[in-house]
């Protein structure tokens, strides 16, 4: 016999359900439709590989901002180290080089620069100023260095310290600054070493700095204004796409006056990009793709030398709220903002689970404050546990997990053949991709993917083989997938290319 349900009862009903769909991070946006996008990557928020013709007249540029340098005494042997990784002296008795050995740039102009070591001390002189140490923590009463290549040996160099003298490695446990540099670049000459770059950072940071206040304004603004267009965005509604994603820096929040050495004009672009996608009837998912002290250590994060500092102080996390505040309230009239991504792909190996659930906590409130309606992209943490932020989704209304699925940056694909590469799409992403799409979780998103793998010599038909599988997989989404990107000097990694040559059919 069934029991007749008051009105009041009903209420309670509703109102239990309303409470639980909220508390399970579900989403309350009846108009959701799924996501087809391309990432407008390398636009405003550089990347170099994607675009390297941009760094070509950077002055002295293989000694840009991050670039990790190891030196190896031509007399000893071995290479210079940081003992203990920093805040003692200079060694010379490394037989092989690593973190320790390893000596990051902070560029003053194209010929000075501080050098920075394992454990983030500048390198400078002690006391008796002919020591080599790296013990101070403040870039400004470190040293100055210059570092002098063999005109005819790239890979032949003397260091100049800040006293005037050349450093020279006398024996295994004694680097000083007390050598003249006046030999004749013999493997004899204490003052010689061998140069190995083992790391080149090409991001926003470098290439801003790398021209320098007066000719970096034009270079970018011509970057901006030519590598997409609005011809783009017609081209991408009209070729089976709904959305875009755009990549953005914090610096953009300060146009036109952003901090040095970042350039102003980036807002006008990403002000284009809003009215061009309201023309084109295309979504907008707003990504924050480098925040302050960057949040992963590389260059699309606008790293300065590779080290994570976002979310060391607390200033950095409340710098990237106000950050956030500023894109969603400017741009939460406009009809194509769809989405609101608080940060990309924080390095669990820098930001803790406490830290980066503080701050999306905090982002998410003040999108809510301006974008009622909005969804909140919350990226999952490089190298975290795929369920690990579901905790902070639950208290969430219109939230997604953003997840990046690369056939890439893992030695598990070196040796992978076609069809391996097809099956594990198949069968391991389309595992990992359930295992995190629940029915009362939050929203699932692969934010990023390409159709491009470790191997060499495919054919056009293995290659759309590949991006199919990877459409039907990541199709399953249930809040959609954004392709890695749209412009790409590498063919395979461009969207733009990848649909006009047949290789993705949408």
């Amino acid at each position: 016999m069934k029991t007749p349900i008051s009105k009041r009862q009903l209420l309670g009903i509703v109102s239990l359900f309303a409470l639980f769909i909220i508390s399970d991070g579900r989403t309350l946006n009846t108009n959701h439709q799924k996501i087809r996008a391309v990432n407008l990557g390398g636009w405003l928020v550089t990347e170099g590989w994607m675009k390297p013709s941009l760094f070509d007249s950077i002055p002295n540029k293989d000694f840009l901002d991050g670039a990790a340098l190891q030196f190896k005494s031509k007399t000893i042997g071995k290479y210079l180290a940081a003992e203990l990784g920093g805040g003692t002296i200079i060694v010379a008795n490394r037989s092989s080089a690593s973190g320790w050995e390893t000596f990051r740039l902070w560029r003053i102009n194209e010929t000075s620069f501080h050098m920075r070591v394992f454990n983030k001390q500048f390198l400078g002189l002690d006391s008796t100023g002919i020591n080599l140490v790296a013990v101070s923590n403040n870039y400004q009463t470190s040293g100055v260095f210059q570092i002098i290549r063999k005109s005819d040996d790239s890979n032949r160099v003397r260091i100049l310290a800040p006293n005037g003298f050349y450093l020279q490695a006398k024996t295994e446990d004694v680097v000083t600054a007390d050598s003249k540099g006046d030999g004749q670049w013999r493997d004899d000459d204490p003052s010689v070493f061998e140069l190995t770059i083992a790391q080149r950072l090409q991001g926003e940071y470098q290439v801003t700095h790398g021209y320098g206040p007066l000719k970096a304004p034009q270079i970018m603004k011509n970057h901006w204004s030519t590598f997409i267009v609005e011809n783009d965005f017609k081209f991408i509604a009209t070729s089976g796409l709904n959305a875009v994603r755009i990549p953005v820096g914090w610096w953009t929040a300060s146009d036109p006056t952003p901090p040095k050495p970042y350039v102003g004009g980036s807002l006008q672009y990403l002000d284009m990009a809003f009215l061009w996608a309201k023309k084109y009837n295309l979504k907008v998912i707003l990504d924050l793709h480098a925040a302050p002290g960057s949040q992963n250590g590389f260059e699309h994060s606008s790293s300065r030398d590779g080290f994570i500092e976002w979310g060391q102080t607390e200033e950095t996390i409340q710098e990237t709220v106000r950050v956030i505040e500023f894109f969603t309230s400017r741009y939460a009239n406009n009809p194509s903002l769809y989405a609101v991504e608080l940060i990309n792909e924080p390095n669990a190996n820098g930001v803790s689970l406490s830290i980066l659930t503080k701050y999306y906590e905090a982002g998410y409130k003040v999108v809510r404050k301006h974008a009622p309606d909005a969804f909140v992209i919350l990226s999952n943490r490089l190298g975290g546990d795929s369920k690990e932020l579901f905790p902070v989704a639950s208290g969430m209304t219109n939230v997604v997990i953003d997840v990046h699925y690369y056939n890439l940056f893992s030695s598990i694909f070196d040796d992978m053949t076609v069809e391996q590469n097809i099956d594990f799409v198949q069968t391991n992403r389309s595992n990992e991709l359930q295992a995190i799409t629940t029915s009362n979780g939050p929203l699932t998103f692969v934010g990023e993917w390409v159709a491009e793998w470790q191997v060499r010599g495919a054919t056009k038909e293995e290659y759309q083989r590949f991006s199919k599988a990877q459409l039907d997989v990541f199709g399953r989404a249930s809040f959609g997938w954004a392709y890695w990107s749209l412009k790409n000097v590498n063919n395979h990694w461009s969207m733009d290319w990848m649909i006009k040559n047949g290789y993705i059919n949408l």
